[in-house]
């Protein structure tokens, strides 16, 4: 090993800018490993840190459309301290203008962890009677200033501070609405709780052993089975939140994969390329006597050290990634990273870039090492024939090393295996192209014409590299174009958002003995509109199949009907938007045991079928129904629906209101809020621009990602690049110096490098879009679960720009051998 070594280092210092291609490409993919876990691992990291906070407790008891009894309250109380919210959305109005809030009510113990704290400028602490704070977005919607006094239902309230710090607002979940804050007192003037109201309660406990929060959560539900409560404790917090992170975190490392599996290939033709560069060298030490196993260890040091150079700064820089993004995206982030070292996702990403190495530069390796002395003494790096079964072994070893690695990382274990499995069927579907196209271009009639004749020529020869250029080039730009895919739906989502079949409001909290007046106050601003009102209710599902939830050990994760309550209402016929795709209908008369309609996809997630039985709790009271249909739901038209919709009767016995969404001229959104406003200010108007602004920022952070990331995999192609022309790099030599000596210019031989690079390119870039396409299609349909709406001029764009810069580089790779004297590279050659 010190023989091996000492040579390595010498001739690391004569000629080790050879192998500059595999540190930078071991770079680019342990950065962008390391980066993406790395902030994910930040992120995740301060949703822990503040889950006590965020859920303003250790344990919550939530309910819907009620509050606590007495005798409830004080099974609470026994545990620990508790404080009271009260969640409902609701219009905020001054003047002529009005917004829809995420109204909350607090009692005095709130909040029992973290710190409330208002503006500088504020005239109390806190809000009391008829007193509220406001977030400071929606004083600048209504125009409102410190002292001002706005309306909230039937009641006027002075706004004594804008809000600075509201430690549970996380925890809150996805919001419409500014938050204002008020508290029992002033929540109870405002007459926004009647019967059928749709609100939330929660009361949140301190424990004196947080460590039985989730067994003191379970044992006050289970005290009063039938009231239905739902316990939440640090682990629910932000879960909504945790979900999205985890999801783009998990798309992000797959795309960090992909980057890594192509820079794998850069890394293949990097060392190909520096081992014909030694040819002289190896012929040497073999002569000399060195056994294969030396030369073997010699090149092992070298790569391992340009190897280390290559993938220290990379971890350096992922490392960095958290106080990077905190500091120039910080306020476009949900929640502020932990800045911290996370030793896991920089292990990660050096394991797998250290696996990747070895697997794609084992194959020039056993190469070099098994060709004799009197071959390598005539300067090339000839072909040795089939790898020996021990190279094939430890390629095989060291691939299963890598899938398991690179799956057990991902927290979508099966996501992350089907798309290695992906990579590394695309890998050998290029591999065997490759093998396919050099055989059929030796078969076809040679041109007339001199120059695609020699670009032909160089494509099917012996020692061409074309199968080499087609997995690198091909992962290249089947990558590119599914990135450009997912990014054109994610647009079209982006621009879709808003359908002209929407309706302009929903409404919420419609008395339904005042369902005439409702429909008065809109048709006096707006006499065309049309209106959709159906009866809603909020209810949770306690029970599938006879078992309890809460019995569950696990929930599938798309089992989101399950995850707190659910919006529901009952119909006699199909609502619109909804298809029935399973079971029937229940009769328009129908008056029986309560039945029920589950959205087909929600149903499939639970693994629920025609004649199954859920329970709904609904106020406290369990309904058990039998499921009669499954629906299709069409979602996309932000009309009216429900993922779970009752058959009449029992049912329509409790305290319910209205749901209603109104279709009309947007001209008359202002005539319409101030009309209902007058006429019922207790009813809460959503505008269908506040949903789908939400929806926009949401999905523009998530095109911005995936184009962050889609920039780093465009350098880790560029580097392939460069290295599958760098890989080739003796036989252009050879050919320019040739083609020289018999008369040829510069210009023919660069035309026929063109040439070359434009078939390969061309016939790539079909290959490409077929793969490259099925990768966007399963991304966008089951990882998003959007609709797939390429654009295919985009993709053709793509294409078209790596092509072009495909060829540029061939033809810039040719130009320093052109340059060559021919005397001085013969003597060489």
């Amino acid at each position: 090993m010190s023989i091996a070594t000492t040579l390595a280092f010498r001739d690391l210092r004569r000629g080790g800018r050879g192998l500059l291609l595999l540190a930078m490409c071991l770079f680019l993919g342990t950065a962008a490993l390391a980066g993406i876990g790395s902030l994910s691992a930040a992120m995740l990291a301060a949703l822990d840190a503040q889950g006590r906070a965020m859920l303003g407790g250790d344990v919550e008891l939530v309910v819907s459309q009620r509050r606590a009894t007495p005798e409830e309250l004080a099974a609470f109380t026994a545990a620990g301290p508790v404080a009271e919210v009260v969640s409902l959305r609701a219009m905020a109005h001054k003047g002529d203008q009005d917004t829809l809030i995420e109204l909350r009510g607090v009692d005095d113990r709130w909040p029992l962890v973290g710190r409330f704290r208002l503006a500088p400028g504020a005239l109390a602490s806190r809000p009391h009677g008829a007193q509220v704070a406001i977030a400071p977005a929606l004083a600048n919607r209504l125009g409102a200033r410190v002292g001002d006094t706005i309306r909230l239902g039937t009641q006027p309230f002075r706004v004594i501070g804008l809000i600075a710090e509201e430690p549970d607002k996380l925890g809150a979940g996805f919001s419409l609405g500014s938050p204002a804050l008020v508290d029992m007192a002033g929540l109870d003037a405002s007459a926004l709780l009647q019967p059928g109201s749709l609100y939330r309660s929660g009361y949140r406990i301190a424990l004196a052993d947080p460590a039985r929060a989730e067994a003191v959560g379970k044992r006050l539900a289970a005290r009063f089975p039938d009231a239905g409560w739902t316990p939440r404790t640090t682990e629910n917090a932000g879960r909504g939140l945790r979900g999205g992170i985890a999801t783009l975190g998990q798309f992000l490392l797959l795309v960090g994969l992909a980057a890594l599996a192509i820079a794998g290939v850069g890394v293949g033709s990097g060392v190909t390329a520096y081992l014909a560069a030694r040819t002289k060298m190896v012929a040497t030490l073999k002569v000399l006597g060195a056994r294969s196993t030396l030369i073997a260890r010699l090149f092992l040091i070298e790569l391992a050290l340009v190897g280390a150079a290559g993938m220290l700064p990379g971890l350096a820089l992922g490392a960095a990634v958290p106080w990077i993004v905190a500091r120039v995206a910080g306020d476009a982030l949900p929640i502020t990273p932990r800045l911290a070292l996370y030793p896991l996702p920089l292990v990660t990403a050096a394991v797998l870039g250290t696996l990747v190495a070895l697997l794609f530069a084992l194959p020039a390796l056993a190469q070099a090492r098994r060709v004799p002395a009197a071959t390598l003494l005539r300067d090339a790096l000839a072909d040795a024939g089939r790898p020996s079964w021990r190279v094939l072994a430890a390629m095989a070893a060291l691939l299963g090393a890598l899938v398991g690695r690179a799956v057990w990382s991902a927290a979508d274990h099966l996501l992350a295996a089907g798309f290695v499995a992906a990579i590394a069927g695309l890998v050998l579907l290029l591999w065997l192209v490759g093998i396919a196209l050099r055989r059929l271009l030796a078969r076809l009639p040679r041109p007339r014409a001199p120059l695609p004749r020699l670009a032909l020529a160089n494509l099917h020869r012996p020692g061409a590299a074309t199968d080499r250029l087609v997995v690198a080039l091909g992962l290249g730009f089947s990558l590119f174009v599914a990135l450009a895919v997912i990014d054109a739906s994610l647009s079209a989502e982006l621009a879709g958002s808003a359908p002209a079949r929407a309706p302009r409001f929903f409404a919420a909290d419609v008395p339904a003995e005042e369902a005439k007046t409702f429909r008065t106050a809109v048709l006096g601003a707006a006499p065309n509109a049309r209106i959709e009102a159906v009866p809603s209710l909020r209810g949770a599902i306690v029970a599938i199949k006879g078992v309890p939830t809460t019995q569950l050990k696990t929930l599938p994760a798309d089992a989101w009907v399950l995850r707190g309550d659910r919006t529901l209402t009952w119909s006699a016929t199909v609502p619109p938007r909804n298809q029935v795709v399973a079971g029937r209908w229940w009769p328009a008369d129908y008056h029986g045991p309560p039945l029920v309609s589950i959205e087909d996809r929600a149903a499939q997630a639970l693994g629920l079928r025609i004649g199954d039985t859920i329970t709904v709790s609904v106020l406290g009271v369990d309904v058990p129904a039998r499921i009669a249909a499954l629906r299709k739901i069409d979602w996309r038209g932000l009309g009216l629906n429900f993922a779970i919709v009752f058959s009449p009767g029992y049912i329509e016995e409790a305290p319910h209101s209205l749901l209603a969404s109104v279709y009309a001229p947007p001209a008359r959104d202002g005539a319409i809020a101030r009309s209902v406003a007058r006429a019922m200010p207790a009813v809460t108007l959503i505008r269908t621009g506040d949903v789908i602004g939400q929806v926009s920022a949401l999905l523009g952070q998530i095109a911005t990602a995936v184009r962050v990331a889609a920039a780093g995999t465009v350098l880790a192609g560029l580097a392939v690049l460069v290295g599958a022309v760098a890989a080739s790099g003796r036989a252009r030599r050879y050919d320019a110096v040739v083609l020289k000596l018999l008369g040829g210019s510069m210009r023919q031989v660069l035309a026929a490098q063109a040439i070359e690079y434009a078939l390969l390119a061309a016939l790539l870039s079909a290959v490409a879009l077929v793969a490259g396409g099925a990768a966007g299609w399963y991304v966008v349909t089951h990882v998003f679960d959007m609709a797939f709406e390429p654009d295919w001029l985009r993709v053709a764009a793509t294409l078209g720009l790596a092509s072009a810069v495909t060829i540029g580089i061939g033809v810039a790779g040719s130009i320093p051998a052109l340059r060559a004297r021919p005397a001085q590279m013969l003597r060489t050659l």
